[in-house]
């Protein structure tokens, strides 16, 4: 049934990875999308809106799927959706079924299983300048009578056909829910059709289309999904079937293969034109340096240099302007209210915690511009081959590098994207060992220390300076220690054969500024929204647990000293000849402050808390006081710089001195209570990137695996390895840095 003329239409977008599908949603929904997770699955869910001839449409985007043949959670997602199985999404009224040009006849097997879903659908037929530099030749008219349906050419990286695709979809929406399709010979649909009766009488009526996929699917992951324990006569029923269609020449699951790769050739037929030779095409040519086993390589490590040199050169300017900002917001605030606990909580809890980590930004928005450029131009997947030869030897495959890649983004979704993965202790290996992959989160933390720390060497008359090598080496620590765990694990607890490696390259193109864009303001956003609420939360609760409790007596030890200095000040005239005493006066002052606001800090709870761990903390080169900050950050690690920010109290600077007297400057005046020798030096502040590089600092991402492998062994299992390798390896780095100095 069409729908009415004042109700939404719901359009879902279904289409191969690597087709634009991405690209072509964001031409369609604008600004008007939003990116969330279904319920109860840990499955992406892409929602846009568009309107057109006064009518709004709803564009949900499925996972990019090669197949509807459900083995995997997102693969049946997008199934329940199509057919209208969850509650918390509409039925589509329209499918939009998106395929490359360049590679027709692997597309369409996704499309036979589209269309014979009944649905009304639209064919966006994408990237035909690509088919066209490779000398094919498609008749768009004679694909649409043989397929049925509408065919609309686009380039969506170029927004081209996207208004004549919108008045398809309008007009699709219009018709009725076409007949199904089978491409399955006779003796499959009659057992299809004896099977769907059997499954109705004995219990809620299934889709046609999931009762052919019950036939086929020999892995058992569907039959568990929708079929109860107690269906034992129903699964028999199954097997009894596939034996009669074997008995018949039509062997389950080859026949689906046999049959609709047999109707993509018939519907082919006189639609593509090829050359008998085959050009070479700039792709080609690319293909031969960039997937080189040497040269390819070596160029994927200076891309990779290039991108961490740029994230510490381009952001400087950007992160100087939001310091000075974050200083002048904090004397502001300063100024309009009465010292006490109003406005330590506000200077020093609020601003100066979430502040200290907004000023990171610049540098995540730069890295994700490279980021996302590589990936929407398709040399990604070139370096996931390559990392294929690599991952091999220690019982990985390729498959295994994009939700590792994912994972420097966020651990959360490289966990997620495992799904892909279908041997499970292949799966499990690479679940285990994303976490180590440095996430966005751990950039503040590295950033900052290398800033106040490392020296801006720099080689090769400034192409390469020595602090964008030390964060690239932060980087590494996290992947070959990932290296070594997966090694060991395939070699113990998840021993077993390394899988086959099987990847379709996409065609280079150029990225789309739209799909870059929205990917870097989707990261920037992400980051400061948990700045504006974990990061404020747990700040507020670091900086009570630091003030309190700020009883009387701490001020009544200092009162004698700072009476005596400010009856000196007093005394002292304001004039030109005096203004060498009166700054030494001031200073004084200005270390009693310190002083003062040290004592409150050991007697505080955090304080405490932290002199009660500084023995086991202290081998590493820590004080209490970095201890403390540790140990706050293990919900989220990012905290860390946020407590940093409470702990050295950067609210109290000068608005005119805000980016000299910022955290860096704090850390480098820190002194050890004990001896007053400098706390942080190189040694030290290498020895707490290691720890955080290695560390499983996020709740949510042990959240994330105890849901993906449905047992909280697993979790638990990461946060102690990860702990345990955090701690030997900065106890390694921070005692060896010492010998060597």
């Amino acid at each position: 049934m069409a729908p009415s003329d004042d109700a939404e239409i719901c359009i879902a977008l279904i289409g191969n990875p690597n087709t634009g599908k991405s690209t072509l949603f964001g031409a369609l929904a604008g600004v008007r999308q939003r990116v969330g997770n279904y319920p109860g699955v840990t499955v992406e869910k892409k929602l846009g809106h568009m309107t057109h001839g006064g009518r709004r449409f709803a564009l949900v985007d499925l996972p990019g799927s090669y197949s509807l043949a459900p083995r995997s959670p997102d693969e049946m997602l997008a199934v329940d959706v199509l057919l209208g199985r969850r509650a918390d999404t509409p039925r589509p009224d329209v499918a939009l079924a998106i395929l490359d040009a360049s590679n027709l006849q692997r597309n369409m097997y996704l499309l036979s299983q589209v269309l014979e879903l009944g649905l009304p659908t639209v064919v966006a037929l994408n990237m035909t300048d690509v088919a066209e530099s490779r000398g094919m030749k498609i008749d768009v008219k004679r694909l649409a009578q043989q397929l049925g349906v509408p065919v609309v050419e686009v380039q969506a990286n170029r927004r081209r056909g996207v208004a004549d695709l919108t008045a398809a979809l309008a007009a699709a929406a219009a018709q009725q829910r076409s007949p199904q399709v089978s491409p399955f010979p006779q003796p499959f649909q009659d057992e299809v059709a004896a099977l769907t009766s059997s499954l109705a009488a004995a219990r809620e009526p299934l889709p046609r289309y999931l009762v052919e996929r019950l036939l086929l699917d020999t892995t058992g992951y569907l039959e568990a999904e929708v079929l109860k324990q107690e269906d034992s006569g129903l699964r028999a029923a199954i097997l009894r079937a596939r034996d009669r269609l074997a008995n018949a020449g039509c062997e389950v699951p080859a026949i689906e293969a046999i049959s609709r790769y047999g109707w993509v050739h018939r519907t082919l037929d006189g639609v593509v034109t090829r050359p008998t030779q085959r050009p070479v095409t700039f792709g080609d040519r690319a293909d031969r340096v960039l997937t080189h086993w040497l040269g390819g390589t070596l160029i994927f490590l200076v891309l990779m240099v290039l991108v961490f040199q740029s994230v510490f050169s381009w952001a400087t300017y950007p992160m100087d302007w939001i310091d000075a900002g974050v200083g002048v917001l904090g004397s502001t605030v300063s100024g309009w209210l009465p010292e006490g606990a109003l406005r330590s909580m506000l200077v020093d809890g609020v601003i100066g915690g979430v502040g200290g980590v907004l000023v990171f930004l610049p540098q995540i928005l730069i890295l994700f511009l490279f980021i996302a450029v590589l990936e929407d131009c398709g040399y990604m997947a070139r370096a996931a081959y390559l990392m294929d030869r690599l991952m091999a030897p220690i019982g990985l495959s390729g498959k295994s590098f994009i939700p590792l890649l994912s994972s420097f983004a966020c651990a959360i979704p490289g966990v997620m994207a495992t799904r892909t993965i279908e041997n499970r202790r292949d799966r499990l290996t690479t679940i285990l060992i994303a976490p180590l992959m440095s996430c966005s989160a751990r950039l503040p933390v590295y950033v900052l220390l290398i800033a106040a720390f490392i020296p801006p060497t720099v080689y090769l008359g400034g192409w390469i300076k020595l602090q964008g090598l030390t964060l690239l080496a932060m980087y590494m620590v996290g992947i070959v220690t990932a290296i070594f765990m997966a090694l060991l694990l395939k070699r113990t607890i998840l021993r077993g054969p390394t899988p086959p490696f099987v990847m379709e390259l996409p065609s280079y193109k150029w990225p789309s500024p739209g799909v870059v864009i929205h990917r870097i303001v989707e990261r920037g956003w992400s980051f400061i929204y948990r700045a504006g609420t974990l990061i404020v939360a747990v700040s507020i609760v670091v900086w009570a647990s630091l003030y309190y409790p700020h009883g009387p007596e701490v001020a009544d030890q200092f009162a004698p000293q700072r009476a005596s200095l400010t009856a000196k000040l007093d005394a002292t005239p304001d004039v030109e000849d005096n203004e060498s005493r009166r700054a030494e006066i001031e200073a004084e002052l200005a270390e009693l402050d310190h002083l003062e606001e040290g004592a409150y800090q050991r007697q505080s709870i955090l304080g405490r808390f932290g002199h009660a761990i500084e023995p086991a903390v202290r081998p590493l080169g820590w004080d209490w006081r970095i201890g403390c900050a540790a140990i706050a950050s293990f919900p989220a690690r990012e905290v860390v710089v946020a407590t940093l920010g409470i702990i050295y109290n950067l609210g109290e600077v000068d608005a005119g001195e805000a980016v000299d007297s910022g955290l860096p400057e704090a850390l480098r005046r820190a002194t050890w209570d004990d001896t007053g020798e400098p706390v942080f030096n190189i040694p030290v502040a290498l020895s707490i990137m290691v720890f955080f590089a290695l560390c499983a600092q996020c709740a949510a991402t042990l959240v994330v695996i105890k849901r993906e492998t449905d047992s909280w062994l697993w979790p638990l299992f990461s946060f102690v390895y990860m702990t345990t390798l955090a701690y030997l390896g900065a106890l390694l780095t921070y005692q060896v840095g010492m010998w060597i100095a």
